[in-house]
């Protein structure tokens, strides 16, 4: 049997800190979701300001980089290169601010985050994952 390592919620509460506290540096009111590797809802945080459809944005976002182990952006370039087919994959948000948690080389979740323009969402989930190291 494999051991993998796993998000824990003191490992949620300091990635939402750690995004809270880039999102604060920068003036936006953000909503910020971690997810397990099964895209289910760990932890969700939303900034006093942050619309209720941030939250479900967030949620999807980082669903989808949960789940396929690839960002988000990686789904929205691939439309952009024209491969419409993309928007039929179950599941996938093609939007940028979600990000793949990978700790020793093994996706154990997901960040998705959403209320500003989706590369200041991704710079937030990314300094959000940057304190597991």
């Amino acid at each position: 049997m494999k051991t993998r390592p796993m998000l824990t919620l003191d490992d949620c509460r300091r990635i939402s800190a750690a995004a809270e506290a880039e999102a604060k540096r920068n003036n936006w009111n953000v909503c910020i979701a971690i997810l397990d590797d099964g895209g289910h809802l760990l932890h969700l945080a939303r900034m006093d300001g942050a619309s209720p459809a941030n939250a479900r944005i967030a949620v999807e976002k980082g669903r989808t980089a949960a789940e396929s182990r690839r960002s988000s952006a990686v789904w929205e370039e691939r439309i952009k290169a024209g491969r419409n087919s993309m928007l039929g994959m179950p599941g996938i948000t093609p939007v940028q601010g979600g990000l793949p948690v990978i700790v020793e080389g093994i996706c154990v979740g997901g960040v998705g985050v959403s209320g500003v323009q989706s590369h200041e969402d991704e710079q937030i989930a990314a300094a959000g994952i940057k304190v597991l190291g």
